[in-house]
């Protein structure tokens, strides 16, 4: 049986040209030979995106996009129901996409994993996710960036090294996994220790598209809207939690097309709040500095400096549940505003236990369950035996 991994390999992404038009057939691939056939029929109303606007396809699975976008993907967000392991494409004149039908679930499971920062030497930590994937047969995983080692201060060979490490690991596994960046995932930007130019063609986030896609993207499942966004902006030399403004107006698009009524679960890497603030000493200097200015403004770099503009979007519809990273701990509180709760947690790392003064932080994954379309809480799965 072949891994269901959601990403295609070594995939250059081209930049769409000011006004190119996009175009083509989302449809059932009844057969699974990943060609349309005359038998099978286009599907309407899926959401399809240039990762800056949203259309639907209409009644025979067609879509166009006027692309103004300079991101360079086309992709589909999954509807309820179907699946392909193909969700995105480079841009070309035509994209079609061929969605298998799945079985729609109303009860399920999912794991929220993170922090793997896979090098050869932790291969045995993904050897036990695995092994914890394998036992509890989860429908999906959800990794939270920090991928990779590191890419932000090593050499263009070192950090493809652990990208291509990564992207092995992932055929290893028999479930979808979907994955967003974090900030080692960003190559080269601190430049006195990478010695990596910024015109050099994989700088920042060029690392990323070309071995994993796009950056950000959605998909449906069992009654839920998964958001995977990409919450880690950079400026100059360091990176910081932010969103940008391209992606947040391709948000609002992909939200809008999202009914009302169905709870929406993003995640990113780095928190949007977090207890974990006050674990951090404030610093403006060095490469461990917490505290960075952004256009001149001083910001904390470890949380989502404009999350409150980013839940304002997620609002519209219920969210009971916002998932991250970065701190490698686990930390769970609820935040109440208009009129609704939602959790916040961020999972253990994967890759290693975090001591902190006296205090040793798990290493572990954290399990999911949705009972007949009711989210349950987290529960925490160490990857160590006590």
């Amino acid at each position: 049986m072949l891994p269901l991994i959601l990403i295609l390999l070594y995939m250059q992404p081209t930049r769409a040209q000011t006004g190119q038009v996009v175009q083509g057939i989302v449809y059932h691939d009844k057969n699974k030979n990943g060609q349309r056939d005359k038998d099978e029929a286009g599907l309407a109303g899926v959401a399809v995106s240039d990762q800056v606007q949203v259309v639907l396809t209409d009644s025979k699975g067609h879509y166009e996009i006027q692309s103004r976008g300079n991101q360079g993907f086309v992709i589909v967000s999954l509807p309820e129901g179907y699946f392909t392991k193909i969700w995105w494409q480079k841009i070309s004149t035509t994209n079609d996409f061929a969605l298998v039908a799945v079985p729609v679930k109303s009860s399920f499971t999912f794991i929220h994993a993170s922090d793997t920062h896979i090098s050869e030497k932790s291969l045995d930590r993904m050897e036990k996710l695995r092994a914890i994937v394998n036992q509890l047969q989860p429908d999906f995983i959800l990794v939270t960036g920090d991928l990779v080692k590191d890419a932000l201060r090593v050499s263009e060979k070192e950090a493809t090294g652990y990208y291509d490490l990564y992207l092995r690991e992932l055929t290893k596994f028999t479930v979808p996994v979907w994955s967003v960046p974090g900030n080692h995932e960003i190559f080269g930007i601190e430049r006195h220790l990478s010695l990596v130019s910024k015109t050099h063609p994989l700088y920042g986030k060029k690392m990323y598209h070309q071995y994993l896609g796009p950056n950000y993207y959605s998909f449906n499942f069992g009654g839920l809207h998964f958001i995977g966004l990409d919450n880690v902006d950079f400026e100059d030399l360091w990176y910081y939690g932010h969103i940008d403004s391209v992606q947040l107006k391709w948000l609002k698009a992909d939200l809008a097309q999202v009914p009302a009524t169905t709870p929406v679960i993003p995640f990113g890497h780095i928190p949007f709040y977090s207890g974990g603030l006050s674990m951090n000493s404030f610093t403006e200097e060095g490469p461990s500095r917490t505290l960075e200015r952004e256009s001149g403004k001083l910001q904390f770099r470890h949380v989502v400096s404009n999350a409150g503009e980013v839940m304002d979007l997620l609002q519209s519809h219920p969210l009971p549940l916002v998932l991250t990273g970065h701190y490698h701990a686990r930390q769970v509180f609820w935040y109440e505003s208009s009129g609704q709760k939602t959790r916040y947690e961020q999972t253990g790392a994967v890759v290693e236990a975090n001591r902190h003064g006296d205090e040793l932080l798990p290493s572990g994954v954290t399990l999911y369950k949705v009972t007949n379309g009711k989210l349950e809480e987290g529960q925490f799965i160490p990857l160590d035996k006590k």
